[in-house]
């Protein structure tokens, strides 16, 4: 059996997570929308003030998957949050338990934390996932719909308010 052991992500980490996000944009037909590197992504994980946490999964010497996840907030709850904005395993290593084992320490991260709520989003054609997400007792939320505002409409709507 291959073995692999879950740590939290330190700056020589940056590089294999870059590639593994690059790997994940591709297999979410988004390549066209990354603007990823590693100058870029430092900082947001080890910064002076850090927007996001990552973790990663070791195996053969190599990072074979990575989750990326940071605080947020529940306003009914009053309490923290926590969010995964994404979790890729590369191809080799899935099925071995190794998103299992992400979310199952996520979820534990969150309840040391205090958090009330431990969320994520899926693309709706990613059976796969879905069915992982499910065993592992999470709610998929269909009525619920991610909105977004991004490059040229996030820029025109900061704009609107200065009128």
């Amino acid at each position: 059996m291959e073995t692999y052991f879950l740590r939290a992500a330190e700056p020589r980490d940056v590089a294999a997570i870059v590639g593994l996000i690059k790997e994940l944009a591709a297999f979410e037909r988004l390549s066209h929308l990354l603007e990823v590197d590693e100058q870029r992504l430092a900082p947001q994980l080890f910064g002076a003030q850090p927007a996001a946490e990552a973790m990663v999964a070791e195996a053969a010497g190599q990072v074979v998957a990575f989750a990326l996840f940071f605080r947020n907030f529940s306003t009914f709850l009053a309490k923290p949050g926590l969010y995964l904005e994404d979790l890729y395993v590369q191809p080799a290593w899935r099925g071995k338990g190794i998103g299992g084992a992400v979310l199952r320490r996520l979820a534990q991260l969150a309840v040391e934390r205090g958090c009330g709520r431990f969320e994520w989003s899926v693309l709706d054609w990613n059976r796969d996932a879905i069915a992982v997400y499910e065993g592992l007792g999470a709610t998929v939320m269909p009525e619920w719909r991610i909105c977004r505002l991004a490059g040229e409409a996030l820029l025109k709507a900061a704009q609107s308010n200065k009128d």
